[in-house]
């Protein structure tokens, strides 16, 4: 590893508000990482590793992986990045912490290595817009291209494209199973932006915007708190 202080940026913002578009545009041009955690342990589950083989025992079981666990796993991931990357200013955390006893073990793991959150960046959109985006899309049963009954829609009404193949919604896509999903974030996620907001390192930027215009007001939001 490198003295070179880590600079740790975490995204955070309910399914459909674009914070996972956001972090892969964002990161490259701050020198950040993006380390999704989703991503990080789909990887570690096909490793041949001692951490992937304690991860596995838990998806086996069906059980939550214990946030003292997802924690070793991702300072894992972050030291290797810095084995290999010594340019490295930092890492931009999608994905975690998810609730007010994540955050709490994260900012102990990083206190315990002298080290401290840098920002905070939720991307904020209304409800009434998630729901909309995320209960819009429809997936072609043939040949699985994507669309949206608004922002994307099919010329002809039900039908692919590209194939013909019968336009459908998935399960997870019904209103009724967004709004159980958004449910979880406000429940759980939500409390946490009070916890970095005390700390002075919460950024809130208006997501109900173009793609573009929103990842410029990011970048003009973290460029004075990420050194590069």
């Amino acid at each position: 590893m490198t003295d070179q202080p880590v600079n740790y940026v975490i995204i955070v913002g309910p399914q459909g508000a674009g914070k996972g578009t956001q972090a892969a545009a964002v990161a490259p041009q701050l020198g950040l990482e993006h380390v999704a955690t989703g991503d990080l342990f789909r990887a570690i589950l096909k490793s041949d590793s001692e951490l992937g083989d304690e991860v596995r025992q838990y998806y086996d079981q069906g059980a939550l992986v214990p946030d003292d666990l997802t924690i070793r796993v991702l300072f894992a991931h972050i030291e290797q990045l810095q084995r290999g990357r010594p340019d490295l200013t930092g890492v931009l955390l999608d994905g975690f912490p998810r609730n007010a006893a994540q955050a709490e073990a994260l900012d102990s793991a990083l206190a315990e290595r002298g080290e401290a959150i840098s920002a905070v960046v939720l991307v904020d959109v209304p409800r009434d817009e998630l729901m909309k985006r995320l209960t819009g899309r429809l997936i072609c049963a043939d040949c699985g291209a994507t669309y949206h009954r608004e922002f994307n829609p099919p010329a002809s009404e039900g039908a692919c494209d590209q194939c013909g193949g019968e336009l459908f919604q998935r399960s997870d896509d019904t209103p009724e199973a967004v709004e159980k999903r958004l449910g979880i974030y406000y429940e759980q996620t939500e409390p946490i932006l009070d916890h970095y907001r005390e700390q002075g390192i919460l950024i809130e930027v208006d997501g109900n915007r173009e793609i573009n215009t929103v990842t410029k007001a990011i970048l003009e939001s973290l460029k004075q708190r990420v050194s590069n």
